[in-house]
Formats: C-alpha cells, structure tokens, sequence
C-alpha cells in the first residue's frame, strides 16, 4: 500500500512510536524489509540516497521500490534520502516517489532556508512530503566525514529556536534533527541529548523529528528517542553488515571444494536482513517481545 510520508507519520504520531525507515540499495535488501514489515503488520519507509546512485540508479531503483509498495499489505512510503540537489528531488517526484528529502545541512542557515523551501514547494505540488535536515549528523550516509567524537557535539546540535523559524517558512513535514547520533558505525559511544527533540517538538508545534544515524544505539536508546518526539528512525548500516555477515559466513562454512555461487550468498543476506530489519522495527514500534 503507498503512501506518502505525512500519512505514515500520522499512524507514528497517533499510537506514539517511530516508523523505521531502511535503505535499498540492491533487491535483497528489498525484499527483505518488505518481508519484515508484512509479518509484523507494521508501517514501513523504504528509500534512496542520492550517495548509493553508483550501486543503483535512482531512475532504475524507483520502478522496483514503487512496485514492492504498491503489493505490500501493509502501509510503505517510497522516500528519496539525503537528496542534495534540487535536480535530484525534481528527478524523484518525476519517477513517482512519495516523499523527499532535502539535505542542506553543510550549507549556512539563509541557503539551507531557502532550497527547502523550493524543495517543499516541488514536493508538496506533487503531492509528497518533504523532510529536510537542520544541525549536523557528521558524517553523510555514504560514512564520509570526519566526525569522531571528540569535538563539542553541542556545536553542531539543533537550535530549537531556529528550528521553529525553519519549519514555519518551509512547510516541512518532518525535521531530522542533531542530537548527538551520526551515520555509519561509531567510534565512540554516542551521547544522546533528548531534551533537544522535546525542546524542537515544543517550539514547532510538535513537528514529527527524524533521528539519523540509527545504527548502534542501544534499545533503551531509541525508546528514550521517540518518547522524546522522533518518529522517524533511519537505519542501513547495521543492517547492511548482518548481510554482509551472513554472506561471509555461509562461504566459510561451505564444505572445501563445493563452488561458491552468488545466488546461495543473496539468499543468505536477504534472510539476516530481514531478522534484522524485524529487530529493528519492534524497537522502532515500541512492541514487546
């Protein structure tokens, strides 16, 4: 079932948990995370960075994402991540995906504004929603940059006043916010300040927060998060590496001499991503067990 990324939210906000919102950057991964959610009977984001565009091309990533969304039995928003230029938004709305998102997170303040308020026109005309990020996550989705920790993360958290200025003049639909996670794996224990998201819920008017660099925090981390306000959670990393994982051990428990055929490795990954997808989501859903 499509839907776009304001009506899933509107489901997160109304029983108070966070849709888990995972990368696809090839069919195994996919399949997987439809899977997941389909037995859990749970909402679910599926989406595209612009930074996995050398794995997959967008322009062929959207038929396969869209399809899979349109025969789930269970809501899906088929979202564009950390789009990073206004071409790259259009391209996707183009292709039919529900939601975007604009990260102008790098750029000063005045030019951040206004590209998401460009972004949020583009999305909203086309009848999507529109996330855009305001603070900084660190690295990008890719794992570049080079933040390690060591600097003042309260620098580079969110302002809730100027939170409350972004999202009154860009008509956002939802705002990733810094509060002390990053993307890829960590290389220190993240410190977590949830008083930001409450302070950003409170000063918009309750705009649903999106919390990026999912990956790595602890279960009683994310509950803390979303009792906070997120109800959006990205996740990719982890789930990529349990794929990874899977793929390596099953070469390394072949008998000697049997032949290693790519097929057997998908279906190995495309297993623990989805266990690991279904982990992640009934944290994400506040379910128990």
């Amino acid at each position: 079932m499509l839907v776009n990324l304001k009506e899933i939210l509107k489901i997160a906000e109304e029983k108070s948990f966070a849709v888990g919102s995972f990368n696809t950057p090839d069919y195994e991964a996919l399949e997987g995370i439809i899977a997941a959610a389909e037995e859990l009977k749970m909402p679910v984001i599926i989406q595209h960075a612009q930074c996995h565009e050398g794995i997959i091309p967008l322009k062929e990533a959207a038929p396969l994402m869209l399809a899979a969304a349109k025969k789930a039995d269970v809501p899906v928003c088929v979202h564009l991540d950390h789009g990073e230029t206004l071409e790259y938004l259009k391209e996707a709305l183009e292709l039919g995906f529900t939601s975007i998102m604009y990260d102008g997170s790098t750029l000063p303040y005045d030019e951040n504004l206004e590209n998401t308020i460009k972004a949020s026109g583009m999305a909203h005309a086309a009848g999507a929603s529109i996330e855009a990020e305001l603070g900084s996550m660190g690295r990008r989705e890719s794992g570049s940059g080079d933040r390690t920790g060591s600097e003042d993360e309260s620098k580079i958290y969110t302002d809730p006043i100027l939170a409350k200025d972004f999202v009154a003049k860009t008509k956002l639909d939802a705002l990733a916010c810094s509060f002390g996670t990053t993307h890829g794996i960590y290389l220190t224990e993240p410190k977590l300040d949830f008083t930001v998201v409450e302070r950003v819920r409170k000063e918009t008017g309750g705009i649903p927060v999106v919390m990026h660099g999912g990956s790595g925090v602890t279960e009683e981390g994310f509950r803390s998060a979303i009792l906070a306000g997120v109800r959006k959670i990205n996740y990719f990393t982890y789930m990529d590496k349990s794929g990874g994982t899977a793929a390596a051990d099953w070469i390394r428990n072949l008998p000697e001499g049997k032949p290693v055929f790519f097929t057997d490795l998908a279906v190995a990954a495309r297993k623990a991503m989805k266990e690991n997808v279904k982990q992640a989501i009934r944290i994400f859903g506040m379910m128990e067990g």
